[in-house]
């Protein structure tokens, strides 16, 4: 029987703690920095799907390139310790393997939303027949705002063209088979499908390989939102054959408030030059990139690169080598998954304890269908309860009306943690 199903588990601290020394990422827990509450105690922090814990090697990396920038100042382009010119170079592999991708298919550049904007420039080309792009209901609000705007920039309406998957009437979840169904009926006035691998209210992780298919196979293009799924769920972006995906850094990534994002874009689009774009000089060819005035025409990297508009944000990026540093020596998505899976599997066992009259969790039960977060409907007094796990020490996240996320992070949240924040929650209930 599965190792995450709740007969493996025990609600005793001893068994808690017996996980905690079992486990073989435990270490990297001392890698971060834990804030601490007014007792000097460390918090419970269980919102590294809100904003990462910061990894004690960040200051060192930032701090280098403000020592190159010092001594070096213009120079520092081609003869810092790791040269600005080529920096985002550094990013690409680790960033690869991360989501799944080939190396030529990724680049780490400016923040989701911007990133979101420039890919459907591309890849939402709307035509009177095929207008309308295909969400899930709720999404994440900068996706809707971002994704309304296209719509209305291409001269549409976005309550005409804006298509929503939903959870059925008294469910909480998206069922595959409904958003297939609604691929399959609008297939063929459908120009994109843009869902997000894992939704940021309920905690769903949605299955971007069948809805890539399902999508592709009526014509349409699939983009999809990462930002609660990069560093949280292993990803095969390439071999899923997804068009384009785009994500954010400072949540399970741990790079820090407003860090540098990243993009995907599958090598048949990366490599062809004659695909629309709003070009910048950073996606130029390299090799005449300094001819300035010379080169008047954009010439397109054949990579995903060739998105990029302006030269790296090096400070911004910096703290990004250090955790992805991090997550290779963990060894990868695969081993953190195998813990995220009994520590969140954990965490529900526990939950299932209160009486359902005080709170639902409404993320889906199975471990194939969420990455980390569950998400905790609290039926009685919910911002209540949220201020006392915050006077507890417990960082939390609340959503309105009612609803209190929480993630436990693998590679800095322990089993004992987890225990504890249950009991806290269970008192307060």
């Amino acid at each position: 029987m599965a190792s995450w199903l709740p007969d493996s588990f025990s609600a005793d601290e001893v068994f808690a703690l017996e996980q905690d020394r079992a486990d073989s990422l435990r270490a990297f827990r001392d890698r971060f920095h834990i804030p601490v509450g007014p007792d000097g105690k460390p918090l419970i922090y269980l919102v590294g799907n809100s904003l990462g814990l910061m990894p004690k090697t960040t200051r060192q990396i930032v701090d280098q390139e403000l020592d190159d920038w010092a001594r070096l100042a213009v120079d520092g382009h081609f003869d810092a310790a790791t040269p600005w010119y080529s920096y985002h170079e550094t990013l690409r592999e680790p960033a690869a393997r991360l989501v799944g991708a080939q190396p030529n298919e990724v680049v780490c550049m400016n923040s989701l939303t911007v990133n979101l904007h420039l890919l459907m420039a591309t890849f939402y080309r709307p035509t009177k027949a095929r207008s309308k792009i295909l969400m899930e209901d709720p999404a994440f609000p900068s996706d809707t705002y971002a994704i309304k705007s296209q719509i209305a920039h291409h001269g549409f309406e976005p309550t005409e063209s804006l298509l929503l998957a939903r959870p059925r009437e008294g469910e909480h979840a998206i069922r595959q088979e409904d958003i297939e169904v609604l691929i399959e009926k609008h297939g063929d006035e459908i120009a994109l499908v843009l869902f997000a691998g894992v939704n940021f209210f309920t905690g769903q992780l949605f299955d971007i390989a069948k809805i890539t298919k399902s999508a592709q196979a009526r014509g349409c293009t699939v983009g999809i939102d990462l930002a609660h799924a990069a560093g949280n769920v292993p990803l095969a972006l390439h071999d899923w054959n997804v068009d384009f995906a785009v994500w954010c850094s400072y949540k399970y990534l741990n790079s820090g408030p407003g860090a540098v994002a990243g993009a995907f874009v599958h090598e048949r689009h990366a490599t062809n030059p004659n695909l629309p774009r709003l070009a910048g000089w950073w996606g130029n060819d390299p090799a005449t990139r300094f001819r300035m005035q010379l080169e008047p025409e954009f010439v397109p990297v054949p990579s995903a690169d060739s998105w990029q508009l302006s030269n790296p944000p090096i400070l911004a990026m910096a703290p990004l080598r250090t955790s992805f540093a991090i997550f290779d020596e963990a060894g990868g998505m695969t081993a953190l998954r195998t813990k995220s899976t009994r520590l969140t599997g954990y965490l529900e066992f526990l939950l299932d304890r209160a009486p359902s009259r005080l709170l639902t969790v409404i993320t889906p039960r199975q471990p194939n269908e969420r990455g980390c977060q569950l998400s905790i409907l609290v039926h009685e007094h919910p911002k209540e309860l949220f201020k006392k796990l915050e006077a507890a020490g417990v960082k939390t996240d609340f959503r309105e009306p009612n609803v209190i996320r929480v993630a436990p992070t693998p590679l800095y949240n322990t089993f004992h943690e987890v225990w504890r924040f249950a009991g806290i929650l269970l008192v307060h209930q």
